[in-house]
Order: C-alpha cells, then structure tokens, then sequence
C-alpha cells in the first residue's frame, strides 16, 4: 500500500473519531447515560480495531428475529471476526472481561451462526474475540483476540490481551 493511501485512511479515521465525540455528546442526552456509555464504548473499540487493519462489516446486527445481537463483526484476513465489546466507566474489582458469561457466549454463537448461515462463510473462519474499554483513570482499549470459541473448551483458550491506551 502507499505512504499516501495510509496518511489518508488515518485521517479519515481521525475525523470519524472527531464526530463520534459530538455524537456521543448528543446521545447522552437522548439514549441516557448506559446506553450512551456502550455507544461510546462500541466506536472506540470500532475504531482500535479499523486502526488495526480489521474492516468492519456490521455494528449491533441483529438475528432475523431480533432475539440476539452482535456488537462488531469485521474481517481480520481471511477470518470473520465476532466481537463482543464492553465498557465500564471504571475497571475496580473484576476485569471488564468476565461479564462475557457462558449465556453471553451461547447467544453469540447462535447469532454467528446466524449470519454465517446467510452469508455462506465456512466455520472454521469465524473467530470470537472481545474488547474492553475502560474510561477511568485513564482510557484504555484491551482486545482479547481468540477470547473463547463454542467448539473448544475453555482450557484450550489464548491466554494474551492487547492493552493499548489511547
């Protein structure tokens, strides 16, 4: 890719980080403070991960019947990547990671499972990973790539986080 594309895609989403500010302002108002708050959370894990390389294909995408959602599904490469994001405003007890429980993970599966039905794509693409974002004290983005998957057992998971404060 050239030096020029690159600059360009980077201030693109410069810009699109500038606007979600305002919007995150005006929503507050409008959606209150918890729906606002995993709004925010949901564009600062979209933009971590498109500054990452990931391309994004869909945000909050409901199954058919609207039962379950997905937060982000993006492409890594070859791999379409599901991913749960959660947002605290404070990490103090537990890690933000531990709210993806064993109901949370089934209702991911069964929404992939969704969409790579419609979509044609095989299994053994998909891929789970969840990123954290947690405002105070300091800003910090934390993806846990590989973060569980419905046909292994825990045991067999990853055990690496990314943590980058932006």
């Amino acid at each position: 890719m050239a030096p020029g594309i690159n600059m360009v895609s980077q201030l693109i989403v410069r810009i699109l980080s500038s606007v979600d500010v305002l919007r995150h302002t005006l929503q507050r108002r409008v959606l209150g403070e918890d729906k606002a708050l995993g709004a925010l959370g949901e564009d600062l894990a979209h933009r971590f991960l498109q500054r990452r390389g990931f391309t994004i294909v869909a945000r909050n995408w409901r199954t058919p019947r609207g039962h379950r959602e997905v937060d982000l599904i993006a492409w890594q490469g070859q791999t379409l990547v599901f991913v749960e994001v959660k947002t605290r405003r404070h990490e103090e007890y537990l890690p933000v990671e531990r709210a993806v429980d064993k109901d949370k993970r089934e209702n991911l599966k069964r929404a992939a499972m969704s969409y790579v039905l419609r979509a044609q794509i095989p299994w053994q693409h998909v891929r789970f990973d969840v990123v954290s974002v947690v405002l105070q004290p300091a800003l910090l983005v934390r993806h846990t790539p590989d973060a569980f998957h419905p046909d292994r057992g825990q045991r067999t998971r990853p055990v690496y986080v990314t943590e980058i404060e932006d």
